[in-house]
């Protein structure tokens, strides 16, 4: 069982903390760990100790840590690492069953790890290409949601340059489409990073610029009173499980970075994060949002795990998609402790429907014998 974490992404700790969970509580007795650490400059790594807290400091990896470079095989369906130093003294293949990506946001959660390993053909758990690019485009996903018939916030996107170009027509659209407050966001981050609120127009240049620092791609939501934010999260490939609701208890008009990851220590990841669980509201209101919920994760062919967060009125019982967090944006443990299973469970389960996934794959075709270069002679004038 392969674990990767880290990557060039600026949630580079975030993954820390999530491998870290699956080595405390993934079963010992069923799998063998192969933990695979990507550094920030993107160099695959293995070595002794990497399933232990103890490698790292503040997150970062002690550097007394001595370990070896590997890269993917240039052969498909051969699930292992190579490494990269070849030689009589060279460290063998590292050669593994199924791989859990726990690579948070840029290459990784986006889409671009899942097609690295669909075509070298190794099995994996969790959602596909599309589902993950959509999971992690908070643009993309809202049309997406907009087509199915879900409710969304009302919102305004643009791009970076465009802003640059001009800026005084996209605040007055702004201005005029959602009015103040507004919540400022990266199109393509998670974990809350890069996203603030605005009251105003200086807030709304400053939020806008702190957001394009991250992404090219702005997205701007109405920033709705008296909200709160209720999650839920969905577990299969065709047939769903859905988890008991949560509602995050946060600090601020917004859940920051600090809120989800640094209130109950760095290593105890979304676990950390004050909630009710379940979530106080009616068992109408809840039953709507397992519904959307359900409903989202097929409109956007998510498969084995993902938590939905909604924007909700609970006096007013209205409900509004806010985005999807696909594996391993969130593995939402939290939430299936309190919906029957136990981590290590958990953990088997995803197995499983990554198996089942991969499985399911090898059966479609891939090829055909379409003769069309047969007899030909070459291009024509």
């Amino acid at each position: 069982m392969a674990v990767l974490f880290g990557s060039r992404s600026v949630e580079h700790e975030v993954s820390v903390v999530t491998a870290m969970q699956i080595f405390a509580n993934i079963d010992r007795n069923k799998y063998e760990v192969v933990p695979i650490y990507i550094d920030k400059q993107g160099a695959w790594k293995l070595g002794p100790g990497l399933d232990k807290l103890e490698s790292f400091k503040n997150l970062e990896l002690v550097e007394k840590i001595k370990l070896t470079k590997f890269r993917m095989p240039d052969q498909i369906n051969r699930a292992e690492i190579i490494p990269v130093d070849g030689g009589l003294l060279a460290p063998k293949p590292q050669k593994f069953d199924i791989l859990i990506p726990a690579v948070h946001g840029t290459y990784g959660e986006d889409g671009t790890l899942q097609g690295l390993l669909e075509m070298t053909g190794v099995p994996y758990v969790g959602c596909g290409v599309g589902a993950s690019a959509l999971g992690m485009d908070k643009v993309a996903q809202k049309a997406v949601y907009e087509h199915e018939g879900l409710p969304v916030v009302k919102y305004v996107w643009f791009y970076d340059w465009e802003w640059r170009a001009d800026q005084a027509k996209l605040i007055k659209k702004i201005e005029t489409e959602l009015g103040y407050p507004v919540c400022v966001k990266p199109a393509n981050l998670g974990s809350s990073v890069g996203i603030n609120m605005a009251s105003n127009r200086k807030e709304l240049v400053w939020a806008a610029a702190v957001a394009e620092s991250f992404d090219s791609k702005i997205l701007i939501e109405e920033g709705l009173p008296e909200i709160d934010e209720i999650n839920v999260a969905v577990m299969g490939n065709e047939d769903l499980e859905v988890s008991v609701c949560e509602q995050p208890i946060k600090s601020n008009t917004v859940l920051t970075y600090e809120d989800k990851y640094l209130k109950g220590g760095k290593t105890k990841g979304m676990a950390s994060l004050s909630r009710l669980v379940p979530a106080p509201i009616s068992g109408v209101l809840t039953k709507k949002i397992q519904d959307y919920a359900k409903r989202a994760f097929r409109a956007l062919g998510c498969s084995g795990i993902s938590r939905i967060d909604f924007l909700v009125d609970i006096k007013k019982e209205l409900v509004y998609i806010n985005e999807i967090n696909t594996l391993p944006g969130s593995l939402a443990f939290y939430l299936w402790e309190k919906s029957g299973y136990t981590f290590p469970q958990l953990i088997d389960r995803l197995i499983e429907l990554g198996w089942e996934k991969f499985e399911k794959r090898k059966g479609k075709m891939y090829s055909i014998d379409s003769k069309l270069l047969r007899g030909t002679g070459g291009a024509k004038r």
